[in-house]
């Protein structure tokens, strides 16, 4: 009897104990990262104010600019707090030695990305109720008004999210520092704003530009966005003249698949020059 009471004080908390814990405190070390904040959490939200406030006009009959942008920030927002935020947070871990140190110990490896996964998630769903409280209450917003939309956006959000947080592990070991990290990641991300139709109508990029961005996971999620938050007369002019959920899923599921690939051959906890 004794020894088993020993051996049970005696046992180590399991992955999901240790992951939870993680994610308490991967989100204290976010609060307390002024830059990573602002990048991933309030940039979102002051690009919507400022283009919710100067771009006034319709995109489509009854569909002002606001309700396009808003699915577009909202796909936007699931690429920084996944994406764009691991790319560049891992790199400096890795630099700073805190992944070594970790490997080191006897936590589980699952567990420090399951704190990864659970800080993308906090981050996501705060970020949503805030802009759709911004795009209610100041640029008079409509919110999806039917289940079936909302499971939509549920699972556009969810498979986007595993999505982004697996390519944002993966690319995680291009870059050779963690201090160039960040000038390597946002401008990729940029650019894919750009030629994803978050900023500007997509169906007014030039057909090349369609094309490209349709090979990336960005353009999908916000075609997904606009079913949920624009009306269904609008599908007409994306670029196959309709919403094309099941071939967003099904992009958005390749995607996934290749970055636990690329993840699992390639992320390191060490730097390259550490032996």
């Amino acid at each position: 009897m004794t020894a088993s009471v020993t051996q049970e004080a005696g046992r180590l908390p399991g992955t999901w104990s240790i992951g939870l814990r993680r994610v308490q405190i991967e989100l204290l070390q976010f609060s307390r990262d002024r830059e990573a904040a602002f990048f991933t959490m309030l940039l979102p939200v002051l690009l919507l104010v400022v283009f919710g406030s100067a771009f006034t006009g319709d995109v489509a009959p009854g569909v002002p600019f606001s309700q396009y942008f808003l699915a577009g920030m909202l796909a936007s927002g699931i690429v920084y707090t996944s994406f764009q935020n691991l790319a560049i947070s891992i790199p400096q871990e890795r630099d700073d030695g805190t992944l070594k140190r970790l490997q080191g110990t006897p936590m589980p490896s699952a567990a420090y990305f399951l704190g990864k996964v659970g800080l993308v998630l906090v981050i996501y769903v705060v970020q949503v109720v805030v802009m759709m409280a911004i795009g209610v209450t100041l640029f008079g917003v409509h919110l999806p008004s039917t289940a079936a939309d909302w499971w939509t956006f549920t699972w556009v959000s969810v498979l986007g999210l595993v999505c982004c947080t697996m390519l944002g592990i993966a690319f995680s070991s291009v870059p050779r520092s963690g201090r160039g990290a960040s000038a390597l990641v946002s401008p990729i991300v940029l650019v894919l704003q750009f030629t994803s139709g978050v900023f500007f109508q997509f169906d007014e990029l030039p057909h090349w530009m369609q094309q490209m961005a349709a090979l990336f996971p960005l353009k999908w999620l916000c075609q997904g966005m606009r079913s949920v938050f624009l009306p269904d007369s609008f599908q007409r002019q994306e670029l196959a003249g309709s919403w094309e959920l099941g071939r967003t899923a099904l992009v958005l599921t390749v995607w996934s698949l290749a970055a636990v690939v690329l993840a699992l051959r390639y992320f390191r906890f060490r730097r390259r020059d550490d032996n």
